[in-house]
């Protein structure tokens, strides 16, 4: 088979299934899995297709409900970016909120090292991550899991959350958007992150600089609803101007030290509780 005909069928594939794996593609072709590699840099290059670690995805379509596995490996440098800097917000003592999305989970394993914090999580990653840490508190939402993402959702899970608050929640969104707001691909994540976020004094969207701009399937919340933005590089400058007119934080790399930023937000919030 030409390398041509084989990259087309690979593309077809990952328009029907959203992913594929290296090592599925070299069995089914019969081809080294160096070979499938170049093909998906490639094709990569030309077809807009996503690499990750082991095997690719398309990430356009909004239907596509990408396995963690995949996720997990996806974006890394900017997670890891975004992670440390949500990290520096989180006092000892905390109550945190974190959503099932890749990035909370990077910001999980930075918390192992807080004292006295409580997280709360839909995520059954980020509980296996913290649950063994034993100066953390672990609230687990239950609920129907979906597989795939290892989340709880569904009326048990928003009745969970429903009664629990705390000093900040992190959440993630599929696309960023000035009139749609923050969104999700998936509508029970969604009612999940808007109920995370409506129940924290800080909230916070995390959001890499591939989601501005964007938008998916279901609401989570309008851009006013949201305190800060946390990001892995510098938004151009439309996206700045319209955040500050909004009185929307952002923080990336470079930008006001984030910790101050929060403190700020607290004793915002004191003095109004106190007026």
């Amino acid at each position: 088979m030409l390398a041509v005909e084989r990259r087309s069928r690979i593309l077809e594939r990952l328009r029907t299934t959203g992913i594929v794996t290296v090592s599925s593609l070299a069995a089914d072709f019969e081809v080294s899995e160096e070979t499938i590699r170049r093909d998906l840099q490639k094709m990569e290059e030309s077809e807009g297709v996503q690499r990750t670690y082991g095997g690719a995805y398309i990430a356009k379509a909004v239907s596509t409900d990408i396995p963690i596995s995949i996720r997990e490996n996806i974006y890394l440098s900017g997670k890891e970016t975004i992670a440390s800097l949500c990290a520096e917000l989180v006092d000892d003592g905390d109550t945190v909120i974190l959503d099932s999305s890749t990035t909370a989970i990077h910001i999980a394993e930075h918390l192992r090292s807080k004292r006295g914090i409580t997280a709360i999580t839909n995520s059954l990653r980020i509980a296996e991550i913290l649950g063994p840490v034993e100066d953390v508190k672990v609230i687990c939402a239950g609920g129907s899991l979906r597989h795939s993402q290892l989340s709880f959702v569904g009326p048990a899970a928003v009745r969970t959350l429903e009664g629990y608050f705390a000093d900040k929640a992190f959440v993630s969104c599929v696309g960023l958007d000035f009139n749609k707001g923050a969104t999700d691909a998936d509508e029970l994540e969604a009612e999940m992150r808007k109920l995370m976020l409506g129940n924290a004094r800080l909230k916070v969207l995390v959001a890499d600089a591939t989601k501005f701009g964007k938008f998916s399937l279901s609401l989570i919340v309008p851009l006013e609803k949201i305190d800060l933005i946390v990001t892995d590089r510098a938004p151009d400058s439309r996206w700045l101007r319209e955040l500050e007119s909004r009185s929307i934080r952002c923080r990336f790399p470079g930008a006001q030290d984030p910790t101050d930023e929060a403190q700020a937000i607290g004793r915002e919030d004191d003095e109004k509780t106190n007026s």
